[in-house]
């Protein structure tokens, strides 16, 4: 096979199990990997500037291509990677971590920068191991890689900088990985039994996660059938919104009072898909049957009547036929407009764009709505930048939307749009990035620079950590040490090569948004002053919450804090009403 070395015989196994490229910083135990990719030559190794954005990127293109690859150097280079690793674990995504190390027979010395990768990457993987003989390659790394795409997980490969440059080994073993696709469902009894409580109950909500993503079709045959509401969580809303007439908005933190109220207001809930995290938004009082392929996640998060294992589309497809068709519409049709009164409520926001330097961020989210292509991939921030992407970014054809839904890291929509413009170069990028977020990795808007990756940053620039400001309020908390003093955004990127506007008006959104997105073959970041004092409230507010909403108010106006407390009043003043 021509092989020279084990790094070479580790990137010929890499090539043909589809990845693409390597995401790393590069450096001392990885630079005969290094050499191996480059010599190869179908590779590309991707320069990012901290090995965090590196994995966070690598995260973005397994949940896009199906399998990734990170890597990080002895010591720091494993730490700093350790954020990222999480994302990908958390998220359920296929991704390779190669993780060099110091050479085999300084280990135990503390040698300089020696770490366990062992120990240190324990809790973010489903397989880590270290590489000390030329022996283990092939089979370690095959079997890294197969576990990583069967459980949809990280897979870690410990590799010291003396065992990389040995000669390879080849095992009698096999080398290739294998994507399959299994197709599992419950027993004819279970289907029956499914059949029987979907056929009791009067009124029926279907709550999907992103499980259920493939089964779009099954979902919409079965809501129709039965005149059942579906909601959503942030996860799975695109893919759940597409196509379907009786979609009525997602629950939990970020959603809207829809859902919330057409699942408490159900006979019978259908968990399809989803470990949606946020118990206090299920009811407790009503009938639920959860359907997942992995069946530890059955009742871990509310109280089930049944539980089945099985892919979403395939247990469906098995139940409808034994499902009664219904006439009685009158459930469906009343969430349907209390859905459509969510709608109304939420373009107020929309139609009072905000005033100088205090833009309304629903102004902004909803005209990107409007003005972004069909198939375009949005990435989220945590934080307030994720509350707008769930509440104004709406389905069209065929797009996507990625952001840290279970690890909930700050500054990962940057990195992630690294990823995704790397993995669909044909499709428009859009990063909604909270101005804590990006602060948090700023340098590299230097690696999107390098590779003139045509990604539209759109800072929410609100000067603030808004969602925490917003904790601390429903808390009954005076917010403290959430305020940011900021750079020019603008003048940050415009040093580093991208071009950038800064936007202070609500009347200049809509003519610079059209000037960034005519911009489709270089990156550009528009830096916009939305207001610092927008918040967005749950659609399940407890007495306690406005509780504290009043004590926070009235230690803000006793410490002579009163502008601030107008303002947010001024901007949020429909939310308060509605509660």
């Amino acid at each position: 096979m021509g092989m020279k070395n084990v790094a070479h015989q580790i990137v010929g196994i890499l090539k043909d199990a589809g990845i693409k490229r390597i995401y790393a910083v590069t450096g001392d135990s990885l630079n005969f990997f290094n050499e191996a990719v480059h010599e190869d030559g179908t590779m590309q190794w991707i320069h990012v500037r901290h090995e965090e954005v590196g994995a966070f990127a690598a995260t973005a293109e397994a949940d896009l291509h199906g399998i990734a690859c990170c890597a990080g150097s002895s010591g720091p280079g494993h730490v700093h990677l350790i954020n990222g690793v999480y994302e990908a674990h958390k998220t359920r995504v296929p991704m390779l971590v190669i993780a060099s190390t110091c050479a085999t027979y300084e280990f135990g010395t503390d040698y300089f920068q020696e770490t366990n990768p062992i120990k240190l990457f324990d809790d973010c993987s489903c397989y880590n191991q270290m590489i000390t003989r030329p022996e283990q390659v092939q089979r370690m790394v095959q079997n890294a890689l197969q576990q990583a795409i069967s459980k949809r997980d990280v897979a870690v490969i410990g590799l010291p900088g003396d065992v990389s440059e040995m000669e390879a080994v080849h095992m009698n073993t096999s080398a290739k990985v294998f994507f399959t696709q299994p197709q599992i469902r419950p027993s004819e009894l279970e289907i029956g039994r499914l059949a029987q409580y979907i056929n009791q109950a009067d009124k029926v909500t279907l709550f999907c996660g992103v499980g259920a993503r493939n089964a779009q079709k099954q979902i919409v045959e079965l809501s129709e059938k039965i005149h059942a509401p579906v909601g959503y969580s942030f996860k799975a809303k695109l893919d759940i919104q597409r196509d379907n007439p009786n979609e009525i908005g997602m629950t939990g933190l970020l959603g809207t009072a829809s859902a919330f109220q057409s699942m408490h207001h159900s006979d019978l809930i259908l968990l399809l898909g989803t470990d949606f995290p946020y118990k206090d938004f299920i009811p407790t009082n009503k009938t639920i049957v959860q359907i997942d392929i992995e069946g530890e996640k059955l009742g871990r998060r509310s109280i089930v009547d049944y539980g089945l294992v099985g892919d979403i589309e395939h247990t469906l497809k098995a139940v409808l036929p034994f499902v009664e068709a219904r006439t009685d519409s009158s459930f469906l049709e009343k969430q349907l407009a209390a859905y459509e009164k969510v709608k109304e409520d939420l373009m107020i926001y929309v139609e009072d764009s905000g005033s100088e330097c205090a833009i309304q961020p629903e102004f902004v989210a909803h005209t990107i709505d409007q003005k972004a292509s069909d198939d375009a991939i949005f990435l989220v921030d945590t934080g307030m930048s994720c509350v707008w992407g769930a509440r104004y970014i709406n389905q069209r054809r065929d797009r996507k939307m990625l952001g840290s839904f279970n690890h909930g890291s700050m500054a990962n929509a940057m990195p992630m749009a690294i990823g995704a413009a790397l993995t669909h170069p044909e499709r428009q990028i859009i990063a909604f990035c909270g101005d804590g977020g990006l602060s948090m990795l700023l340098g590299d808007l230097a690696t999107i620079k390098q590779y003139n990756l045509p990604i539209k940053l759109i800072v929410f620039n609100n000067r603030s950590l808004g969602m925490v400001k917003l904790e601390m309020q429903v808390a009954g908390l005076k917010d403290q040490e959430t305020n940011m003093v900021n750079p020019d955004f603008a003048m940050v990127a415009q040093a580093m090569g991208i071009r950038a506007f800064t936007v202070t008006q609500p009347e200049e959104v809509d003519g610079i948004l059209d000037e960034a997105f005519s911009l489709t073959d270089e990156p550009v970041l528009i830096d916009i002053y939305t207001s610092p004092n927008a918040l967005a409230m749950p659609p399940k507010i407890s007495f306690s919450q406005m509780k504290g909403m009043t004590e926070s108010m009235a230690k803000l106006m006793l410490s002579g804090n009163f502008e601030e407390v107008w303002d947010t009043i001024k901007s949020n003043y429909k939310h308060l009403k509605s509660l």
